[in-house]
């Protein structure tokens, strides 16, 4: 297998604020000091941990259409994505980069589910932010936390 790429999206809280858990990729800040020196298992570990949040909270607000027009939207806008990871990875990323610039998420190939339509994307996608941190910080307080 080849090895992962840093799921970095170049919005770094834990070098420049000092946080626990980046606002940016949601590694923790150990893991973003260590990625280099990680083993291909050690950073699939991290990249299938992040995964399985993202997909749980994004999957809850949004809808894949098509992965293809998304992976096209996203090439066209330098966003970084990694294309082993789910299509809703793909989708935090758009949304850690522009939400505040996007005015039709179907363009993207992407719908908002039923029960967030009503909701706009910036607040949406900062609603998203929050509950992410929280799941992080909540794993890394009950695995990592020495009491």
């Amino acid at each position: 297998m080849n090895n992962p790429k840093t799921p970095c999206i170049g919005i770094c809280s834990t070098t420049s604020l000092g946080d626990s858990v980046c606002r940016g990729c949601k590694r923790y800040s150990f893991e973003v000091i260590n990625w280099n020196s990680y083993d291909v298992q050690s950073k699939e570990a991290v990249l299938k941990r992040i995964e399985k949040l993202v997909c749980q909270i994004i999957g809850n607000k949004f809808k894949i259409i098509s992965a293809p027009t998304l992976k096209l939207e996203l090439e066209k806008e330098n966003i970084p994505f990694n294309s082993q990871l789910s299509p809703y990875c793909w989708l935090h990323n758009l949304l850690k980069k522009k939400h505040n610039e996007i005015s039709d998420i179907k363009r993207y190939g992407v719908d908002m589910l039923s029960d967030h339509a009503n909701t706009p994307l910036a607040e949406l996608s900062q609603n998203i932010e929050e509950e992410l941190l929280v799941l992080c910080q909540a794993h890394f307080d009950r695995y990592y936390t020495v009491a």
